[in-house]
């Protein structure tokens, strides 16, 4: 794993990187071959963005997606420009628990190593649905799948190696709980569930970098910046639109700028700068966002500031989360 030495937090290693870093500004100079990541939705937006980045270094990049069509369509480009098998496509339905285990199974029985995987795929603000096993779909996707993949892909990490959970800085609009996380019995609401779920992305980072840095490897969780991609089609751009206009209304009168879009390469900068360019000492059970880790902020803030919330970080909260986690899925890691 090449890693830059970082200096403090703040300069995340490199005074350059930012809020308006890509991807490929965060691998200069950076070469992967012979470097094996996992990269999970790579049917669009910054899951592709984030394979083609690390291919294009000479990583062996495998994406998985639940249709396999439409990824081959959407990294259709990256495999061309990537000629030699730099990107395989594999199947992963995170919505069914059997699917997360079989894909993983599968890869365990193949028995090739993997130096970084990232969990990348997710859903946002559905209406009110149950995956396959039963579960909130966002709670499902997001976290339970992921927490049976990757648990179950963790021998195949290699010794030093590295997870990065995608999360939100949506985990600051609700204070987590793990009373009815599946909406049993409380009012269903969409931006509540997923800020839930987000929630549990960062909180599965810390204890899972708690329980695998003895052997080096380590684990992360990073907000990409809002991004125009399919994961915003339940809202809606308009809506998104608008929210964020009254956003950045509030921003200026603060006198601060405006909000801006982040693009895909963007937001795909943070990924990979936890994945494979910050030191892992530095990033290993935080919160990265803007290619630097996050302060811890439980004051009210813009909901596009930077910070991160003490109780997605709290070890205990973490190890709650775990064995509830365990229980639901009927499977101990």
């Amino acid at each position: 794993m090449h890693e830059k030495q970082a200096t403090s937090p703040d300069e995340a290693g490199d005074s350059r990187l930012g809020m308006t870093s890509t991807a490929d500004e965060v691998l200069s100079g950076i070469d992967l071959r012979g470097k094996r990541i996992l990269v999970t939705g790579v049917s669009s937006g910054i899951g592709v963005e984030t394979a083609r980045s690390l291919a294009a270094r000479g990583a062996q990049v495998i994406g998985t997606a639940r249709d396999l069509g439409k990824a081959a369509d959407a990294t259709a480009p990256v495999r061309a420009a990537v000629a030699g098998g730099g990107l395989e496509l594999v199947a992963l339905d995170l919505a069914s628990l059997a699917s997360a285990r079989s894909c993983a199974d599968a890869l365990v029985r193949d028995g090739r190593p993997f130096d970084v995987v990232i969990a990348n795929a997710g859903v946002m603000a559905t209406p009110l649905g149950r995956t396959r096993d039963g579960f909130e779909t966002q709670l499902g996707t997001n976290h339970l799948g992921h927490f049976v993949f990757v648990n179950r892909l963790a021998p195949l990490i290699a010794d030093g190696g590295r997870v990065v959970v995608v999360a939100s800085a949506s985990h600051r609009s609700a204070n987590f709980t793990l009373d009815d996380l599946n909406f049993e019995r409380t009012a269903y609401e969409p931006g509540i569930a997923y800020a839930r779920s987000k929630t549990a992305n960062i909180l599965f980072a810390v204890e899972f970098d708690r329980r695998h840095k003895s052997r080096g490897v380590r684990a992360t969780a990073v907000h990409p910046g809002t991004v125009r991609t399919e994961l915003g089609r339940h809202i809606g751009l308009e809506a998104m639109d608008q929210i964020l206009q009254r956003i950045s209304v509030d921003l200026v009168a603060q006198g601060q700028p405006p909000f801006q879009w982040k693009t895909v390469p963007q937001g795909a900068a943070t990924t990979v700068w936890a994945g494979v360019v910050a030191t892992s000492t530095e990033v290993g059970g935080r919160y990265c966002e803007n290619c630097h880790v996050s302060e811890v902020v439980d004051r009210a803030v813009s909901p596009v500031a930077e910070g991160v919330c003490s109780y997605a970080l709290d070890p205990e909260t973490a190890r709650r989360l775990w064995s509830k986690s365990e229980e639901l899925v009927g499977e101990h890691f």
